[in-house]
């Protein structure tokens, strides 16, 4: 009879050194480790900010947002004067910094592409010239930019009384941009619902053109049918509504320019330098997107008889936007905290408005932390967008 071997037993019982080798066990202990030192930590930060207050008989809260500012700012969306709060002048801050962030994304998105696909020429000097464009952008500091359009280029603009006339009534000088200013009337109110109407029209007529293109194969054109309504529909009721809106034109005097509405040289220095810096990074984005696509569908469709342009616009740049748009996010999360550098310039962003608010009340905590805020929920509300966004233009997979 063959003997079997005595298998010996081994304690099987709960011991620290079995523990420290568990992987579960060993990440719960760093995480409540973490916890720890994080929560003593942020206590003895609050402990040490208190007692500073304290000492320098600084009252803490938020109920300095009620005091008046006290001073002006150049540029507004909204009504504002020296004797509104400080709260409405953080408004104005936030919303001017809104202002930059989204003329700027949408000019240095256009500029991106465009130098991109640019970049991509089989014209040499095109090719050449965006290159160069790219170089020169991508290897000098956002600041420098910024002073180049305000010193370089605006301020050396004629005076007032010798403003650039431009079409449409409108005046450039070293001062900014003045341009009719519109007056709403009674009666606005129907071009806004109009306008609504048109959006959401135009966006049911794109689904149904796409969902009749993916049943029959049947193509129908859906450009022209939203460019009408969106505008015609607006257009018409504007006149139907008796033209409920009138301008007040600029006029220029023998010193200044009087009636309008101006745009300053400070935000145009800042939309410019914020534009052409951020469109340099995201031609490269867009360059290295359109290399990501395989060859061959750029050379199906030739064979299919495709004009180039139409092989870009329908082939390549469809596809190659779901390689772009990830780090387009970054860029313009980029473009949106470099705003922040107009405190260089004087003009009067979330950053700087936040910066005189501080040097009047001393209230620096309550102060970083409402900055700290307002840029997250800007950034978070940029990249939710984006990452939706993103969502839309991934491949459904059947």
């Amino acid at each position: 009879m063959t003997q079997q071997a005595s298998i010996p037993l081994h304690d099987t019982g709960w011991s620290w050194h079995s523990a420290m080798y568990d992987p579960r066990i060993r990440g719960i202990f760093f995480q409540i480790l973490t916890i720890v030192v994080l929560v003593v930590a942020v206590t003895w930060i609050a402990h040490n900010t208190a007692v500073n207050l304290a000492r320098s008989n600084t009252a803490s809260g938020f109920a300095f947002l009620r005091g008046r500012a006290g001073f002006e700012i150049g540029q507004s969306l909204v009504a504002y004067s020296s004797d509104s709060t400080y709260g409405r002048a953080l408004l104005v801050g936030i919303l001017n910094t809104i202002l930059v962030a989204i003329t700027g994304i949408i000019t240095a998105t256009i500029i991106g592409f465009i130098i991109g696909i640019g970049r991509l020429s089989h014209n040499w000097l095109i090719a050449k010239l965006c290159t160069v464009y790219v170089e020169v952008f991508r290897n000098i500091p956002p600041l420098l930019v910024i002073f180049f359009w305000y010193s370089g280029v605006l301020a050396v603009l004629p005076q007032p009384r010798e403003s650039l006339h431009l079409p449409l009534n409108m005046f450039l000088n070293n001062r900014g941009l003045a341009f009719p200013k519109p007056i709403f009337e009674t009666g606005m109110w129907a071009v806004g619902i109009a306008l609504l109407i048109g959006i959401v029209a135009a966006v049911v007529l794109a689904k149904w053109a796409h969902k009749r293109q993916a049943a029959t194969g049947k193509q129908f054109h859906t450009v022209w049918a939203s460019i009408g309504l969106i505008i015609g529909l607006p257009i018409l009721a504007f006149l139907l509504s008796g033209l409920p809106m009138s301008f007040d034109m600029p006029v220029a005097g023998k010193f200044n320019l009087t009636g309008g509405s101006v745009v300053g040289p400070e935000f145009m220095s800042l939309f410019l330098a914020l534009s052409f810096y951020t469109a340099a990074f995201i031609a490269e984005i867009v360059r290295s997107g359109i290399r990501g696509v395989a060859k061959g569908q750029s050379e199906a469709a030739g064979a299919l008889g495709l004009h180039p342009s139409s092989i870009t616009r329908l082939v390549v740049v469809p596809q190659a936007l779901r390689i772009i748009i990830p780090p387009l996010t970054s860029q313009y999360l980029n473009l949106t905290k470099n705003s922040s550098l107009a405190i260089a310039i004087g003009f009067a962003d979330y950053f700087a408005v936040s910066g005189t608010i501080l040097n009047q009340t001393g209230q620096a905590v309550e102060i970083m932390f409402l900055v700290v805020i307002a840029y997250l929920l800007l950034s978070v509300v940029t990249s939710v967008f984006m990452n939706w966004f993103n969502a839309k233009m991934a491949l459904v997979e059947r």
